[in-house]
């Protein structure tokens, strides 16, 4: 059950509109980054928590921030497109300085171009569920894997990657309203993933990897476990690093680096069938080709 307060998590002004950032906020609401990505990732993972409890209820409480965080960046979007004009032709030109720079300035038409279309013709000047391009979120980027710590590891990539992604647009605004807002946001990303890498090493750190670890590992190929492969055809070897060479991050082995031949056969496919609407050619044990001169 959820409830909802009127009031926004944090305060949103904005001293001047400006629609071309609009469409920037777009990525922060619905893109691979964005918060509608975080907030149904941490409810799917909260839902379909098995284990100590106290982590669906972190991701519950996570969760519904990140709602807020929506609402925030929605209202940031319509706030930009205040007085953003709907066509070239508006007959409240004069009254309207954007406009009227539209009909007769350079840096207006660029605002035009730089518009999404849907924030005229679909929303009324109003956020919605896509990114920066108009491409509506499809869930593809939500992962909830059923695995606590795969899912945490998970939840620290979309912190780390949203929060790089309020930094470019802290950076591409001078509007003072619009900067406090991401450097709230800023800091939020801050505390969730110090949070996720909080409950990463409650649950055994790097010496609980590797991810099940409840497999049984004798069954694993070991060989290969900690094997750096090397597929240049050369057989150069990757430029020595922790991750090529001494022991692993979850103190069960050690890495080497292999410039690494292949151990398999080369693929051969039986026939096509009959009933696949192949080429006749296709569907003999023995095809041959047949040259025309």
């Amino acid at each position: 059950m959820y409830y909802f307060d009127k009031r926004l998590q944090y305060p949103v002004e904005v001293a001047s509109p400006d629609p071309i950032f609009a469409r920037q906020l777009q990525q922060a609401i619905g893109g691979v980054e964005g918060e509608i990505r975080v907030c149904l990732q941490y409810f799917f993972q909260a839902w379909g928590a098995r284990g100590p409890a106290k982590y669906r209820d972190v991701l519950l409480n996570t969760a519904t921030e990140e709602i807020s965080h929506i609402e925030m960046l929605a209202t940031a979007v319509a706030l930009n497109l205040e007085d953003a004009p709907a066509t070239l032709q508006e007959s409240a030109a004069t009254a309207n300085p954007i406009v009227g720079a539209v009909l007769g300035g350079e840096r207006p038409r660029h605002i035009v171009e730089g518009m999404l279309h849907r924030h005229i013709l679909s929303t009324g000047m109003a956020a919605f569920p896509a990114n920066c391009d108009g491409v509506p979120f499809d869930c593809s980027h939500v992962y909830a894997s059923g695995n606590i710590a795969a899912d945490m590891y998970a939840n620290v990539a979309a912190e780390s990657t949203g929060r790089t992604l309020a930094v470019r647009l802290f950076n591409a605004t001078a509007d003072e309203g619009m900067q406090r807002m991401l450097s709230y946001l800023i800091a939020r990303d801050t505390m969730h993933q110090q949070q996720w890498l909080a409950v990463i090493e409650e649950l055994g750190g790097t010496a609980a990897l590797p991810i099940p670890n409840s497999f049984d590992r004798t069954k694993e190929a070991q060989e290969f476990a900690y094997m750096f492969m090397g597929t240049e055809r050369n057989g150069t070897p990757v430029p020595p690093g922790a991750y090529s060479e001494g022991p692993s991050p979850d103190g069960k082995g050690s890495f080497e680096f292999r410039a690494f031949e292949p151990l398999g056969q080369e693929p051969v496919l039986g026939p096509a069938r009959p009933d696949s609407a192949a080429q006749a050619e296709q569907m003999s044990e023995a095809p041959t080709t047949n040259s025309i001169i």
